[in-house]
């Protein structure tokens, strides 16, 4: 496994894409797969995932590419996708709770062991299997079980809050889902899920393309 502090977080985020693909083709069809397929099959620059690749893999070969089994384990391993690590999730409300549901996180390291509330008619149930405890049980749980990720599913106002008890329980990677920004010592990662900007992003690309349609037929009525 190299060195995930020697690549771009751009990068970062661009594997997980190759991977699928990757994971997509016939097993049976496809046992080389070249950087420029994956660019052309996901509309990238070619040259961008053969820096991407060269990353994660010294193992493509000259007029073939790499071998995607390889290739696979390759990424797997550089994402710790090979490895689980145990989370907890800190808010149990109607996401917080989804996330507990989702048995697909294993596939990509991460394994949630536990979750955290305040609403005392929820705590001590069960959400498939994951139990919820009270947040004054967390810093005992976290140090007992080596915690180090912590997901954050609170309203915006209870955030900081939460942010901070996760980092005073020794975790060293928050996923935070609220929409707010938090502030962390230096050697905290936060990876930060804004669905509102993602939303807005969305809306913009579906107003632009709209326009362009309704500029399109006003075009072909001009014509007739």
């Amino acid at each position: 496994m190299m060195n995930p502090k020697a690549i771009s977080k751009q990068t970062l985020l661009r594997l997980p894409s190759y991977l699928s693909y990757l994971k997509s083709l016939p097993k049976d069809e496809c046992e080389y797969v070249s950087a420029t397929t994956i660019a052309v099959a996901l509309g990238l620059n070619d040259v961008q995932v053969r820096k991407d690749l060269a990353c994660v893999s010294k193992k493509g070969r000259p007029k073939l590419g790499y071998v995607a089994e390889e290739l696979i384990r390759d990424i797997e391993s550089f994402l710790g996708y090979d490895a689980l690590n145990d989370a907890i999730i800190v808010g149990s409300g109607r996401l917080g709770g989804a996330l507990l549901s989702y048995d697909g996180f294993k596939e990509y390291g991460l394994n949630i062991v536990a979750a955290f509330d305040v609403d005392e008619s929820i705590v001590g149930t069960e959400i498939c299997g994951k139990k919820i405890f009270p947040l004054n049980k967390m810093k005992e749980l976290c140090q007992r079980m080596k915690i180090r990720i912590g997901i954050i599913t609170v309203p915006a106002h209870s955030a900081q809050k939460v942010c901070d008890m996760l980092v005073e329980s020794g975790i060293n990677a928050i996923w935070n889902f609220a929409p707010v920004h938090l502030k962390v010592p230096d050697n905290i990662l936060v990876q930060q899920e804004n669905m509102a900007a993602s939303l807005a992003v969305l809306s913009a690309h579906l107003a632009e393309a709209i326009k362009k349609n309704e500029i399109g037929k006003g075009d072909e009525e001009n014509d007739k």
